[in-house]
């Protein structure tokens, strides 16, 4: 005990933190190191703070869509954020999924939703979000999710909006407006970009605006791991049904992986450099998947505006090598995720995040219940919070990644914001539908 206090009276001294916020909480191993240009000025980034709680207030009235696996732990990751915090609706397209969340938030939070405000189908978002809530957990399959969030907006209801926003271009332009009436609106909007919320990676982002790796010149993104869950189809499914409950593997539902899952380390990587994709040269491939027509691998060359550039590699195989980290190059350094430390040109470590310390002021470190902290945060101060604009931006650059690999062309960013393509079919009802329409896509002609 009395040393964990003499770490905690050691950062405190080292970082001059005046609460429990994380901004400007971060130890640098060289306290000699020269003037920096800073690669943002103060004031016009965000840094969040990140107590282990959210402070006291009114009563947050929670809607969740989508009751899924993800649904469910974001139930579990808000009521970990906040006191007095209460679900009053729950919306799903399937009544056994929705049944068992209900069921799970009796049991473990001692609340009961009444019959009244449990809503079922594919209109059932309107229902949840007309029941009376401040704060609506958006966790159904992403294509659904503009249309989730343009709602919530007009209706004037916070959002949470789990990652990816967009799986196509037409989605994207939803967010983007939608993004805009939540500001005027003064709402709230997180996503589930969760690094956002993660204070190693918090505190590289302060690092990197601040000048400590010099102007960005490339980096690396990586998403490599085996692969997940599927499901196979059972007897009295529907084609509709299947592919709902399968959702993961069905490119129109998720965007592919490298939208559903990559889009995590794309996003880092635009967010700390402050750049903009404007190409994307790629390929892909499918060697193991069992369910859907989705890829199981890409590898994509972004390019940026001012002509940086970084890879990008995603993989969701059995048996391979693995890692999921994010690396940013400059003239002056590096920042790489896996060790979560700055080095020089020469490769000497000129700052690392202190992870004790860490320990010694928090309690909580989950990024999944701190992006929470922050959104009831905003909420309660009655402050606007806009994550849908960045988080949207970082789904369009998956999104060209993906139909570059799809059709082996290089796919620019004025092509793709503007392109036609939507993912969602003319009707959404639970039957049979045109399998034909969800078939693996072949690059190139054959010869």
């Amino acid at each position: 005990m009395a040393n964990k206090e003499i770490n905690r009276r050691d950062f405190l001294q080292m970082s001059g933190m005046l609460g429990l916020g994380i901004a400007g909480a971060s130890t640098l191993l060289s306290s000699c190191s020269p003037k920096q240009k800073p690669l943002r000025e103060a004031g016009t980034y965000y840094i969040p703070e990140l107590p282990d709680k959210a402070i006291d207030g009114k009563e947050i009235k929670v809607g969740v869509i989508g009751c899924g696996g993800r649904g469910s732990g974001a139930v579990k990751n808000v009521f970990a954020a906040a006191d007095n915090v209460k679900i009053v609706a729950l919306g799903d397209t399937f009544a056994d999924r929705l049944e068992k969340l209900r069921a799970n938030i009796k049991e473990n939070y001692g609340q009961e939703i009444p019959d009244e405000n449990c809503f079922v189908g594919f209109d059932s978002y309107k229902n949840v979000i007309d029941a009376g809530v401040d704060y609506v957990i958006c966790t159904a399959p992403p294509v659904f999710r503009p249309d989730h969030f343009k709602y919530a907006t007009e209706k004037g209801v916070h959002s949470f909006l789990e990652k990816p926003i967009a799986v196509d271009p037409k989605g994207y332009r939803t967010v983007m407006a939608t993004a805009r009436q939540a500001k005027a609106k003064n709402l709230v909007v997180v996503c589930g970009t969760q690094r956002h919320h993660q204070r190693p990676y918090v505190q590289a982002f302060e690092k990197i605006s601040q000048g400590m790796i010099g102007e960005i010149t490339g980096g690396n993104v990586y998403w490599n791991q085996g692969m997940l869950w599927y499901k196979n189809r059972e007897k009295g499914w529907s084609d509709m049904e299947w592919m709902i409950r399968d959702w993961v593997n069905w490119k129109w539902l998720s965007g592919d992986h490298i939208v559903e899952q990559h889009v995590h380390n794309i996003d880092v990587f635009l967010w700390m450099s402050g750049l903009k994709v404007a190409k994307a040269t790629g390929f892909g491939a499918r060697h193991r998947r069992i369910t859907g027509d989705q890829y199981d691998m890409f590898s994509i060359d972004f390019e940026c505006e001012n002509g940086v550039h970084f890879h990008s590699m995603c993989r969701q195989i059995d048996g391979c090598s693995n890692m999921v980290a994010e690396e940013v190059f400059g003239t002056k350094g590096s920042w790489n995720s896996r060790d979560h430390e700055i080095k020089d040109l020469q490769g000497n470590v000129i700052w690392k995040y202190d992870k004790e310390a860490e320990e010694a002021l928090f309690e909580q470190h989950n990024p999944y219940v701190l992006e929470h902290v922050d959104a009831i945060n905003h909420i309660r101060k009655g402050e606007g919070l806009d994550e849908a604009t960045d988080c949207a931006v970082s789904c369009l650059a998956g999104i060209m990644g993906r139909e570059s690999a799809y059709t082996g062309n290089t796919v620019t960013w004025d092509e793709m914001s503007q392109s036609d393509l939507d993912y969602m079919p003319a009707e959404l009802k639970i039957g049979p539908m045109d399998m034909s329409d969800y078939v693996l896509k072949t690059p190139g002609t054959a010869k």
